[in-house]
């Protein structure tokens, strides 16, 4: 029954990578058929994000009142009935209005199953549940692109999306039962907490009302912003750094990006069987170091086959980032806190996925495309140093006062 319940967080992470690739996919024919400009697509991408960054935020409340269960079946209903509404769409207006229940809807079935699973099951499982992800977000594209190519319309793709979440959102209603009943199955304690009776340091009570004043919240926080903005500006303007400055036909550049993101989709099921053997720690600054060596790759004139192999090493090196700073969150600063301070930090990674490529892009455009790993490399380089400086904090005990951290095999 555990294995179950498991499958169906699994399941409940294949629907929130589903939508995120679909808008991308369907735009060239959606833009003919609504007869809007090509940037149009990014103020769409962009209200989608607002909805996700506000979830986010107050998923720490809105969890702690309606529990996880509920809210995953909550929000999953919001981004099919979303979907559907895209389906219907008469207007570009109609567009941005259910936009913005397809972003609240993710918001909050990031943060809540990231917690949960950071709080409930050991640190592969993190790795796995990211590279379920990884298979929605492929999927989704695979599916609009076959009724694009068959029937010219990505009405039906959006139709079908939507239906695959409506029958997620059923076993989700029939299953709520399990998440208080067999929720703590199989799960591990990676965090041991000060007993209630401890006494409470000068300021704790304050730390309990504002989880911001932890201390290395902020800095966290900031590490998921440059994570993210670098996973999504690697993915958006790969391909035109292929086409205009290593001179690749633009078919072969969008599959040379497809390695990237399949660089991260296998190195996070990679990642679930390493944890094993090595901490979250470890597999951050090695995932870090591999993917500044796929940066290095990119930017020095070698061959082609070097220049691929940099595109892998940098997606391989990202895999394991954002699932063992998530699982890290409850080891860094106590399950207490853990839900409000994980809003936080998926409300700060979509503001680095919203924001962070399109500044590369008003750079590039401003000097040239040839700036791309460059600034990749900056951006890994700056969240090493952050992530260094927690490692730091954590070692000298001036983060939360009662982790204790398993340093045995997860």
């Amino acid at each position: 029954m555990a294995t179950f319940f498991l499958v169906i967080i699994y399941l409940a992470f294949i629907s929130l990578g589903l939508p995120d690739s679909l808008l991308g996919a369907a735009w060239p024919v959606m833009q003919r058929d609504y007869g809007v400009s090509l940037d149009t697509a990014g103020l769409l991408s962009m209200s989608m994000a607002g909805g996700t960054i506000i979830s986010s935020l107050a998923s720490g409340k809105v969890i702690g009142r309606f529990g996880t269960g509920k809210v995953t079946f909550v929000s999953v209903l919001m981004t099919a009935v979303a979907l559907l509404g895209f389906y219907f769409s008469p207007s570009l207006v109609w567009l941005f209005i259910f936009a913005i229940p397809l972003g609240l809807g993710a918001g909050s079935v990031d943060a809540g199953l990231n917690n949960y699973v950071a709080t409930h099951y050991k640190a592969h499982h993190m790795s796995w549940l990211h590279c379920f992800w990884g298979v929605g977000a492929t999927m989704g594209p695979i599916i609009m692109s076959q009724f694009i190519s068959t029937q010219n319309s990505w009405r039906n793709g959006y139709l079908t999306i939507s239906l695959i979440q409506f029958a997620l959102v059923v076993v989700l209603f029939l299953t709520l039962p399990l998440w208080k009943k067999i929720g703590g199955a199989g799960m591990v304690d990676d965090t041991k907490e000060v007993p209630a009776t401890t006494p409470q340091e000068p300021g704790e009570q304050l730390k309990k009302a504002n989880p911001l004043r932890i201390k290395g919240v902020k800095l966290a926080m900031v590490s998921f912003l440059l994570y993210c903005g670098a996973e999504a500006a690697a993915g958006l303007w790969g391909s035109s750094f292929l086409v205009a400055v290593k001179d690749l036909p633009a078919g072969v550049a969008a599959q040379w990006v497809s390695l990237y993101y399949g660089g991260i989709t296998a190195g996070r099921l990679i990642t679930g069987f390493i944890t094993f053997k090595m901490s979250n720690i470890a597999l951050i600054r090695s995932g870090l170091l591999v993917a500044m060596f796929g940066a290095v790759l990119v930017i020095l004139p070698l061959p082609s086959v070097f220049l691929l192999t940099g595109f892998i090493l940098i997606g391989m090196g990202f895999a394991p980032v954002f699932p063992c700073m998530i699982h890290e969150t409850p080891v860094r600063f106590g399950k207490e806190h853990s839900q409000a301070i994980i809003g936080y930090q998926m409300a700060l990674a979509y503001t680095g996925s919203t924001f962070i490529p399109p500044l590369l892009g008003l750079m590039a455009a401003h000097i040239t495309i040839g700036i791309f790993p460059y600034f990749i490399a900056i951006l890994v380089v700056a969240l090493f140093a952050c992530s260094e400086r927690l490692n730091i904090l954590v070692k000298k005990g001036i983060l939360f006062k009662g982790t204790k951290r398993n340093t045995t095999a997860m």
